[in-house]
């Protein structure tokens, strides 16, 4: 008979997170807290203010048996009173998931979350920058040291690709492809795609790494990272995130900047300029059409003069 404890399926679905769908700590993280806490609610816990509740002694006694519909009813109805609805949407498909996995091991032949349904909730429109501001941030950051040349380049890449800042920072030497303007991103799920480079994208690369090079202490081998940190080792997302913030607070932009706000510029930036949608959604690397649908509600008034100019009874 297989193991039935909840528990010890939770640990195992954990694993092939990273093992088997490529999923990053951090994901695989978000999905541990989720289920922990779904695991203390059905042991009798509930979820706290901040929603900060991991297993407690009796969720190691409980089987996946035990979990049904109603019991997974039970555990949003908890949720609702200290979370939002985006949040419980989120802790819900972890718990699907997970039960996905379940009966794709033969542990269940049901998964008790498919029918319970999904909290709607207003998604926010993404946030992005003008052309101006973007043209702005970066001309404007400083070059000199091969770190600030790599500041440089990691900005203009990000706004060239329109790549998550995932991506940015897991990108090898040999990924970029000067010849053809390219590179080899790879996305979540560990799905690899090719996305155009502009020239100045490449030209800032070239000039950051020819920078590095110079200190003798850079590897240049397949596998080793294209941007770094001080010590030579592959630079983190919170690093750009917290270097970019720094800049564009340094040169006085009026919106906040994010890596992200980067990557939706690039979409909402190549829409309005009349890119194809389906193409955008490819470089993005968006796995639903409409995701990158998001992105076309910046683009009304430009469709608009299009449809007062071409329509014949407009």
């Amino acid at each position: 008979m297989k193991e039935r404890k909840l528990t010890t399926w939770i640990a195992r679905f954990l694993d092939t997170l990273e093992s088997e769908k490529g999923y990053s700590p951090h994901t695989r993280r978000a999905y541990g807290h989720d289920l922990d806490q779904f695991a203390a609610c059905l042991a009798g816990g509930g979820p706290s203010r901040k929603g900060r509740r991991s297993c407690g002694r009796k969720s190691a006694e409980i089987t996946v048996d035990a979990v049904d519909e109603l019991a997974v009813r039970g555990y949003l109805a908890l949720l609702h009173s200290v979370n939002s609805k985006a949040t419980i949407a989120r802790k819900l498909s972890a718990v699907r998931s997970f039960f996905e996995f379940l009966i794709k091991h033969g542990v269940l032949e049901k998964n008790p979350a498919r029918g319970v349904a999904t909290p709607r909730h207003k998604r926010p429109m993404p946030a992005f920058l003008s052309v101006d501001d973007v043209f702005r941030l970066l001309d404007n950051a400083p070059a000199g040291s091969w770190l600030k040349l790599r500041n440089r380049a990691m900005f203009e890449t990000l706004y060239s690709t329109g790549i998550r800042v995932s991506e940015l920072t897991g990108l090898n030497l040999e990924d970029v492809d000067k010849l053809n303007g390219l590179v080899k991103v790879r996305g979540k799920g560990n799905k690899q795609r090719l996305v155009p480079i502009g020239a100045k994208a490449l030209e800032r690369i070239e000039l950051y790494r020819q920078a590095v090079g110079k200190s003798g202490k850079a590897g240049c081998q397949p596998g080793d990272a294209l941007f770094l940190n001080n010590r030579f080792e592959r630079i983190s997302t919170r690093s750009v995130a917290r270097i970019l913030k720094d800049l564009a607070a340094r040169i006085g932009l009026p919106v906040p900047v994010s890596p992200h706000a980067l990557r939706h510029s690039f979409a909402t930036h190549l829409l309005n300029g009349g890119a194809d949608l389906r193409a955008v959604q490819k470089m993005l690397g968006h796995s639903s059409l409409s995701t990158t649908q998001r992105y076309t509600h910046v683009s009304i008034d430009r469709l608009m003069a299009v449809y007062d100019k071409a329509h014949p009874r407009s």
